[in-house]
């Protein structure tokens, strides 16, 4: 296995003290980067291990803070917390902007090659960056199919890479249409996979803790979204080394 090494970086966003986990590959020299985005309860453990994952095959990996180094366990503090955020594209950009900078900050990033791929509510930050127009390679979102305001899409200036489980009801048909209408219309480079039989948050592991309506564990389909997250950064950020 190749070494990596990891710290935690704070940093302020959203009025908060930020936490956090930064994932370097071994060596010295400047690395393609990626912005990893966490679900609505926050950063975790999950995400850590993806950014280390990442470090791994040799990217700089930042997994960013939704809450101010808390993790929300409880469904109606989540929906609290993240539904106004959800309904606030510039609230949203500012959380992904702080981020941006940080991990563009580390030495060992390439800063002309980063890519941002969220999970729920972090996968809507990341379309947010490419919204505004954010200098992006790729961007990916599993179950964050939000659609953004009329022609901000054309700022797009990357493949865009989306998955979302076949039965989520948070993400269902009719918000999948919209979200591929969006794209479509702003003549984005975009794929979309619908997971058969999968729920919302299908990639994330069991939790020991209730959870919103519709989220499920979906073993199979967790690996293949993260495989596919894999082949799209292999393509965008590093297939022309």
């Amino acid at each position: 296995m190749t070494t990596i090494t990891t710290r935690t970086v704070e940093y302020l966003a959203d009025g908060l003290t930020m936490i956090g986990h930064l994932a370097l590959p071994a060596g010295a020299d400047r690395r393609p980067a990626v912005l990893l985005g966490p679900e609505g309860m926050g950063l975790s453990d999950v995400e850590r291990r993806r950014a280390d994952a990442l470090a791994e095959l040799g990217y700089v990996a930042l997994a960013f803070d939704l809450h101010g180094g808390r993790y929300l366990d409880d469904p109606e503090e989540i929906l609290a917390r993240c539904l106004p955020l959800l309904a606030d594209p510039e609230r949203m950009r500012d959380i992904g902007h702080a981020a941006l900078d940080t991990l563009r900050a580390e030495p060992r990033t390439d800063p002309d090659r980063i890519a941002a791929v969220g999970y729920g509510t972090g996968g809507a930050i990341a379309l947010e960056l490419g919204r505004a127009g954010v200098d992006l390679r790729a961007i990916g979102t599993v179950n964050g199919l939000i659609t953004g305001r009329p022609g901000e899409a054309a700022r797009i200036r990357c493949p865009v890479w989306a998955g979302v489980g076949s039965e989520d009801p948070i993400m269902p048909p009719a918000q999948r249409e919209a979200f591929t209408a969006e794209m479509q219309a702003a003549g984005v480079d975009w794929r979309l996979v619908v997971y058969g039989g999968a729920l919302h948050a299908f990639h994330h592991p069991p939790v020991d803790h209730t959870t919103l309506p519709g989220v499920g564990h979906h073993p199979q389909h967790a690996q293949r979204a993260w495989h596919d997250v894999v082949d799209l950064l292999t393509e965008c950020l590093t297939s022309a080394e």
